[in-house]
């Protein structure tokens, strides 16, 4: 995805800013998944303690339940590869930026953690955040959650998804906001090149393009609760196989 040039942004700006107004005007706003927002899941001995950080796709939005959300889906498709019990807690929140999500992490009670996992940069794409800024933020988060949660072996940052296809967006603030995801995920993973104790997990392919329409929610803007089964899996693969490492001094 080609980066729109400045005069070509700047030609476009009213009708970015138009369609950005009509878009936040017009959206169906959903709820956070109910529930608790931390548990236990599986059966036998505890094998990991999880922390989900993030924005709305964190906290649910899209899911009736939290067991139905991410932290359902992860803690369970954790539970089912370790063989034992998996320990979670979600801190998200609706509307949250990366730095909304650093003063939150900052005022909260935070349980022990073994393995991190972040959801956040859409609304930091909305409000057209630098990726150096961004990265400087997720940084902040990453030092705050080694001194707070018991030093985690890993963090794994969800990638920003694919916004050039949410079915929400109009032509070309789609495709701007895809092109700005884009650049922020380029950067993340060249950022964690060198750093081995974090990682970036992009999306499974089935949930880029029009068949991603299938697990999208009803507001054309988050996942469903199959979305959040096919991205928790994506991730607890992931995971497991950091897990399953020795420690990295």
């Amino acid at each position: 995805m080609l980066q729109l040039a400045p005069i070509v942004r700047l030609a476009l700006a009213p009708l970015l800013l138009w369609q950005g107004a009509r878009v936040r005007r017009q959206a169906l706003r959903l709820p956070e998944a109910e529930g608790q927002r931390a548990g236990v899941t599986g059966e036998g001995p505890l094998v990991l303690r999880l922390l989900i950080v993030g924005d709305s796709s964190a906290a649910g939005v899209g899911a009736p339940s939290q067991d139905e959300a991410l932290a359902g889906h992860l803690s369970r498709a954790l539970a089912r590869r370790l063989g034992g019990m998996v320990r979670w807690q979600v801190l998200a929140r609706s509307g949250h930026t990366t730095a909304n999500a650093l003063e939150h992490l900052r005022v909260s009670e935070i349980f022990p953690a073994d393995v991190v996992v972040t959801a956040l940069g859409v609304n930091d794409v909305v409000g057209q955040l630098s990726p150096r800024r961004w990265l400087q933020q997720l940084d902040q988060i990453d030092d705050l959650l080694q001194q707070r949660a018991a030093a985690p072996r890993f963090t794994l940052h969800s990638a920003v998804p694919p916004m050039h296809s949410f079915p929400l967006l109009p032509q070309p603030l789609r495709w701007l906001m895809g092109a700005q995801a884009l650049r922020m995920n380029r950067a993340l993973g060249r950022h964690l090149l060198a750093q081995p104790r974090r990682g970036m997990q992009a999306l499974p392919a089935h949930l880029h393009g029009k068949a991603a329409v299938r697990l999208m929610a009803r507001d054309g803007f988050h996942p469903n609760p199959a979305g959040y089964a096919a991205w928790a899996e994506a991730l607890a693969e992931r995971l497991v196989r950091e897990w399953g490492k020795p420690p990295r001094r």
